[in-house]
């Protein structure tokens, strides 16, 4: 296991840094965020991201991610272009060294969450799912802004999109992804990259848009689908935990042993009632995801993949990108280091 860590760029408050502080920190996780949707990633904005990197002692493990235009999504005419052009974008970063890319093929939005900074007993502050919160709301007027959401859309722009995944159904949007994933991945094999799907987050439809990436059924379709070394899975405790119909162990085990789980995310979350949920800290006893038994399943099938603390309460008075503050990560890190230790040393 190589333990990373999420960091935006030069805007990051979180610095590199910081980040090459923490005990145990191998590389780190992060993306072109200056690049429009669709379009292929220049080549000299690539080398100066990993350049930056690894001038701070640290190694460019993961691009998380390479986001999926909608049109490819909605399977619309234009996406044979902007597959070449993510084609185009998997060769660049297989020439730069990148091992791993995590993308994710949910419909509009990225994860979702209801409150940024719920409250908790202890004082800090936390990011919320309240399913009778979300029910209520209507993206198209502008009831919730969140991080993931394409900020760019205007409302109309916004109105127009949902309407255009009236007619998607689960069936249509997998049909879009089995094509997506017929072409890239041979591109993948041979970048020498592979891909890894997060999972949605959170599992289930929201503001009814279709979601297919929730479940282990699901994540076996795909795979299957297209039976490729390069074509796997990150794996998310909080996203597929979210469920407490998924066993997170036996997702591990399966996909670890075909070795098509190649990153991790490990947090811990709360169930709070039917699709609700707080994002906790990562210790097991704070949340409803064994965290043990999570890391155990890993090391049981092998996995030397990147895994990175995922999400974080704002603790001791950090203000900073919700989710992504310095203090809690850099707990989270050193906690789930000193379980893969004992895990490692107990097991043979």
């Amino acid at each position: 296991m190589k333990m990373t860590f999420r960091w935006f760029g030069n805007d990051d408050p979180v610095t590199l840094q910081n980040i090459r502080q923490i005990p145990g920190i191998y590389g780190i996780v992060t993306a072109l965020y200056d690049v429009p949707v669709g379009e292929a990633w220049p080549v000299e904005s690539i080398h100066r991201l990993k350049e930056t990197i690894e001038a701070a002692g640290l190694r460019l493990a993961v691009i998380e991610s390479v986001p999926v235009h909608e049109d490819i999504k909605l399977g619309r005419p234009s996406r044979d272009r902007l597959i070449e052009n993510y084609s185009q974008t998997i060769r660049r970063l297989g020439e730069a060294g990148v091992p791993v890319i995590c993308y994710n093929f949910m419909p509009v939005f990225d994860w979702t969450r209801s409150q940024l900074a719920y409250t908790l007993p202890d004082g800090s502050t936390t990011l919320t799912f309240e399913d009778e919160t979300i029910s209520r709301m209507d993206p198209v007027n502008g009831d919730l802004s969140l991080p993931g959401w394409d900020q760019s859309y205007t409302k109309e722009e916004m109105g127009q999109l949902i309407d255009a995944y009236a007619e998607v159904t689960e069936d249509v949007l997998w049909s879009n992804l089995a094509y997506f994933l017929e072409r890239i991945i041979p591109v993948a094999e041979e970048a020498g990259v592979v891909m890894a799907i997060h999972p949605d987050d959170p599992p289930w439809p929201i503001f009814g848009l279709p979601r297919i990436v929730s479940n282990f059924s699901q994540l076996k379709r795909l795979t299957e689908h297209v039976d490729s070394p390069s074509n796997g899975i990150t794996f998310c405790s909080g996203s597929l935990g979210a469920n407490e119909d998924n066993d997170l162990t036996a997702i591990i085990r399966h996909f670890g042993s075909q070795g098509k789980l190649h990153f991790a995310h490990t947090r811990n979350i709360l169930r709070t009632g039917p699709r609700s949920f707080q994002e906790s800290s990562h210790r097991s006893s704070d949340g409803s995801i064994d965290m043990v038994g999570i890391l155990g399943a890993l090391h049981e099938t092998g996995f030397t993949g990147p895994l990175r603390p995922d999400h974080g309460r704002m603790i001791w008075g950090e203000q900073g990108r919700p989710g992504y503050g310095l203090y809690d990560r850099a707990l989270g890190a050193t906690y789930l280091n000193g379980i893969w230790e004992a895990i490692s040393k107990t097991r043979s």
